[in-house]
């Protein structure tokens, strides 16, 4: 069993750090599942693919734990049974590509017309905005799995939105308008870079 700490805010130079209180009524829970591979399997193979063919280095962060009860079965088999989060984590993957550091989370939906806020945590949105102070390239990869649909979004658009005190969620029109879409396919998987050239042409243009 693995526990998560009690909810104690995060904190950004020395000050707490939360989400503004909604003055908006949040929409009913949102359940998230894929029928085949999901997000993380789809970005992990496609890491793997980039990797071997010597295109960018990106693995997933691993999340540290204290581990608090372990049984032995037998003499060749440990089983955790209890377990806690050190710290709070910070996004799903890192790495660099043409000497970019890259920063990104994997966020899914079963929702047709919006995505969630409350999926973001504010770790998360601190840790972006630390690492687009570094000018690192740092968007999150957001998959509308009842529609097949795949959008690399800009943190800066997201962190945004997230300390707007008045949205519970961005629409799909929103993140159509200031994304870029992909498409899934078969090697690489998820070809996510496709929309990170497009970030690098972007900024040599500003």
């Amino acid at each position: 069993m693995v526990k998560y700490p009690s909810g104690s805010s995060a904190r950004l130079n020395g000050q707490d750090f939360h989400r503004p209180k909604q003055t908006k009524r949040a929409k009913k829970e949102i359940s998230f599942s894929d029928r085949g591979m999901t997000l993380e399997e789809q970005i992990n193979e496609s890491n793997k693919y980039y990797l071997e063919k010597d295109l960018c280095v990106v693995h997933k962060k691993p999340t540290p734990i204290q581990i608090v009860k372990v049984d032995y079965p037998k003499r060749s088999k440990a089983v955790i049974r209890e377990a806690y989060f050190r710290q709070a984590s910070t996004t799903d993957y890192n790495g660099v590509y043409k000497g970019y550091y890259l920063d990104f989370e994997a966020k899914e939906t079963k929702n047709h017309r919006s995505f969630p806020l409350k999926n973001f945590h504010d770790h998360q949105i601190i840790h972006l905005s630390r690492c687009l102070k570094q000018n690192g390239i740092c968007f999150t990869i957001i998959r509308f799995s009842s529609l097949g649909r795949y959008f690399i979004v800009p943190a800066s658009f997201v962190i945004n939105a997230y300390k707007d005190p008045d949205k519970s969620s961005i629409t799909l029109q929103e993140i159509e308008t200031v994304s870029y879409e992909i498409q899934s396919g078969f090697r690489p998987t998820l070809p996510y870079l496709e929309a990170v050239d497009k970030f690098i042409a972007d900024r040599s243009k500003s």
